[in-house]
């Protein structure tokens, strides 16, 4: 069922795995490394064709400074987080809430009602952008924080009941029975028993859901338009010129923006591996 660790493998393929690794590894940073390198290079380079070679000048703090001098970088900034940070604790804090439900109450909609967000997860949210904005608009939500929020949240609840409900089902129901026995109340279980036990698992949920909010494009440049609402992924178009693409300070602006969903990951990384693998053993 699970594949045959390296290891345990035969020595040509040992040494194809150790081949392959690196070079696999080098493809899938060389876009990054470009990006940075283009980030920290002049204007006069990227005009002249000079992408793979040294810069001719090393211009590290003048581009990086000139991403908040020429656009409301520290805007599009604030406003990510103001998008993400609430969405994270509204989508996680709900499908905790769902997720005990689904996992521990026996009623007829059960069943249904969890092939309801599993089906929800299969929806293209391209299909869905006419309608979204229509209602944004006429809520009076069009070009806020708040709808983005409120949208965000309500996307990727769905997603996050789906992973809190397989993780509270993982955990021994005679914990929950037994603490019924002595006579504790549900939100008490719920709040004194279980996420204890399923906070490896909301770190990781947080994480992801950090991610795909931070890194969205396609819900911010549907439901805003001026520039006081807009996230940073949708603000760095701001950099562009009328007539010429200022391809150096968007790739520092992007290489700025995905700073703040790495330096989580890293500072979450043992709750994330935890939350992943918790369940794997028993």
């Amino acid at each position: 069922m699970f594949p045959t660790p390296i290891a345990q493998r035969s020595p040509s393929r040992q040494i194809a795995y150790k081949i392959f690794v690196p070079i696999a590894l080098f493809i899938w940073l060389l876009p990054l490394v470009l990006i940075f390198k283009t980030s920290i290079s002049p204007v006069s380079d990227i005009n002249n064709g000079n992408i793979f070679s040294w810069p001719s000048e090393f211009m590290l703090v003048e581009n990086y400074l000139a991403v908040f001098e020429r656009s409301p970088a520290f805007t599009y900034f604030l406003n990510s987080v103001k998008i993400t940070i609430p969405t994270v604790i509204i989508s996680v804090s709900l499908a905790c809430l769902a997720g005990y439900a689904l996992a521990i109450y026996k009623f007829r909609l059960a069943i249904p009602l969890f092939f309801l967000f599993v089906a929800g997860n299969f929806v293209p949210f391209q299909i869905l952008m006419v309608p979204v904005r229509e209602l944004s608009v006429s809520w009076g939500l069009y070009d806020t924080v708040t709808g983005l929020v409120l949208f965000h949240s309500a996307f990727q609840t769905g997603f996050c009941t789906l992973f809190m409900r397989n993780f509270i089902r993982a955990l021994p129901f005679d914990l929950i029975e037994s603490a019924r026995i002595e006579g504790v109340g549900e939100f008490k279980i719920f709040w004194y028993l279980v996420l204890p036990l399923v906070r490896p698992a909301i770190a990781a949920l947080s994480v992801l859901i950090f991610t795909f909010v931070w890194n969205d494009f396609f819900w911010a440049t549907v439901l805003t338009q001026g520039e006081a609402s807009k996230p940073i992924t949708a603000g760095i178009r701001a950099l562009n010129g009328q007539f010429v693409q200022q391809w150096h300070l968007i790739s520092a602006a992007s290489i700025l923006t995905a700073v703040p969903p790495v330096a989580m990951f890293f500072a979450m990384q043992k709750h994330f591996i935890a939350g992943l693998t918790l369940g794997a053993v028993k």
